[in-house]
């Protein structure tokens, strides 16, 4: 019965991807290779519109919460949220952020201690720590929520106040129109799908690694396919349990679990490390984001040349944009009875400062071992950037017990990044079903599973990752003309249409 239901956003979506899988593992290096070069091309011709539609979202979702349409509700006049403020902070943190705190917490701010953003600045010195921190700030910060809160106010608005489905072409229909017009809505949601699954099975694969080099560390169990395998056979047992469950069980206590062992994991390493030192970072830090805020937003480098920018900040944001329908859907999902105000700057501020924070305990102990106790973790993140979180987990107290708890909190998203993407990726491709089949989930959670076991046992995991990456480029036109169709069908709400000059 599921079969006869699967329409055409399934079947070439999982064609697609079977496709490239099968590529990526019969011929990994080519495949990367040209992957890398279609991605690189399309970052160096389109940076500018990447650079330039960030910071227009940024600024879109400011205005847009501060307007008279801030109190519009996303549900009824009457309705309420579905979830506490803890709990859906919780599950915003998990599905936006994934792992990527956890991995690049430390590793990206000791990266640019090594390697500074700029050519002037002393690698290694006092300038180059500054520098790192402001800007993993930025690459952490409001800049790249935005694109996560553009995608879910516009679904979240569609789907509960208009009560439409809850796909990414359906937020086009002010544009558009509401008649079917497959072949402009199909297309948008088969890249959507493709996107997500190429996104997720590459961020679980990698997941796998740091937790198989956690283990290597921790109780010296070897780094090899059978244990990654290991690993992966219980990923997918944990959360397709956790997906019969649903997001009011499954996902929301997982969520929960996630934002509290990240806050004792970073309370403890607030504590036991350089308690002042990361206080005055964080003040510094944030002084420094919100002062260079525009010039760090529409830095290129067309006179000097170099990659940096190309390689960090304008990967980053193809890297926001390409995983914009999952995470977007699901925090639309999850947000159901909030005001846009609410969203907004809940989706806006709340996860970008824990990260700010977060970023400031971690890499800015990393950075005071360095400055001042003679380490060497810039260097070791240098040589392999999988050993930032352990290198500095060994310079502090009960370094197996802090290990332990990183460990379990790496395993803990991945469980719920998975989770929460089974459970979008279903909605995709049953029409946009609030309830998509527990078949369907089970389906995709099973393909991501398999697809990250065989492009990791073929090397072939970051090819498929660069090719996520390109579909950010048509995202980053569908995203623009979202926010004009948002405030089209904004304008059209009962009392807020623009007054046309006054009756007589």
């Amino acid at each position: 019965m599921l079969v006869k239901n699967l329409g055409i956003v399934f079947w070439f979506s999982a064609i697609v991807i079977g496709l490239l899988v099968l590529i990526g593992a019969v011929a990994p290096d080519a495949f990367e290779a040209v992957a890398g070069e279609i991605f690189n091309f399309t970052t160096y011709a389109f940076g500018w519109l990447y650079l330039l539609a960030v910071l227009f979202f940024v600024l879109f979702c400011i205005i847009l919460a501060l307007s008279k349409y801030g109190r519009i509700r996303l549900g009824k006049d009457e309705d309420r949220p579905e979830f506490s403020f803890f709990t859906w902070v919780g599950m915003l943190f998990s599905a936006g952020f994934g792992i990527g705190l956890v991995f690049w917490g430390i590793a990206e701010p000791m990266s640019h201690f090594f390697t500074p953003p700029r050519e002037s600045i002393d690698a290694l010195g006092n300038e180059a720590a500054r520098t790192a921190m402001q800007y993993s700030f930025f690459h952490w910060g409001l800049s790249q929520w935005s694109v996560f809160t553009v995608v879910g106010l516009a679904i979240g608005y569609f789907q509960f106040r208009k009560k439409e489905d809850g796909l990414i072409s359906t937020t086009l229909n002010p544009i558009i129109g509401t008649g079917k017009k497959g072949y402009i809505r199909k297309p948008i949601d088969i890249l959507a799908v493709i996107a997500t699954v190429m996104g997720v099975a590459t961020s679980l694969g990698l997941g796998i690694l740091q937790i198989n080099g956690g283990l290597n560390v921790v109780f010296g169990i070897p780094s090899n396919a059978t244990v990654q395998l290991i690993i992966i056979f219980v990923l997918l047992v944990l959360y397709l349990v956790s997906t019969t469950t649903g997001i009011e069980r499954g996902i929301k206590y997982l969520s929960n679990l996630n934002l509290s062992l990240a806050l004792l994991l970073m309370l403890f390493v607030f504590i036991a490390g350089p308690t002042v030192f990361i206080l005055n970072t964080f003040t510094l830090g944030i002084g420094d984001y919100i002062s260079t805020f525009f010039d760090t937003s529409l830095r290129l480098t067309p006179y000097r040349g170099g990659t940096w920018i190309q390689d960090w900040t304008i990967f980053y944001w193809a890297w926001a944009i390409a995983w914009s329908p999952f995470v977007g859907a699901f925090i639309a999902r999850v947000s159901r009875g909030r005001t846009i105000r609410e969203f907004v700057l809940g989706v806006l501020i709340i996860p970008p400062l824990i990260a700010l924070f977060w970023i400031a305990v971690f890499g800015g102990t990393a950075l005071h071992f360095d400055l001042f106790g003679g380490t060497q973790i810039a260097q070791a993140v240098d040589k392999d950037i999988t050993s930032a979180l352990f290198a500095t987990f060994a310079e502090l107290p009960f370094t197996f017990i802090v290990s332990l708890l990183s460990i379990l909190l790496i395993f803990t998203f991945l469980i719920t990044s998975a989770d929460s993407a089974t459970y979008i990726l279903g909605t995709m491709t049953s029409g946009g079903s609030m309830h998509p089949p527990l078949l369907l989930r089970v389906v995709w959670g099973t393909l991501m599973a398999g697809i990250a076991a065989v492009l990791l046992l073929a090397s072939g995991l970051g090819g498929l990752q660069t090719a996520s990456l390109i579909s950010a480029l048509p995202f980053t036109i569908i995203l623009l003309v979202i926010c004009f169709a948002l405030v089209k069908a904004l304008r059209k709400e009962p009392g807020m249409a623009p007054k046309k000059g006054i009756e007589k």
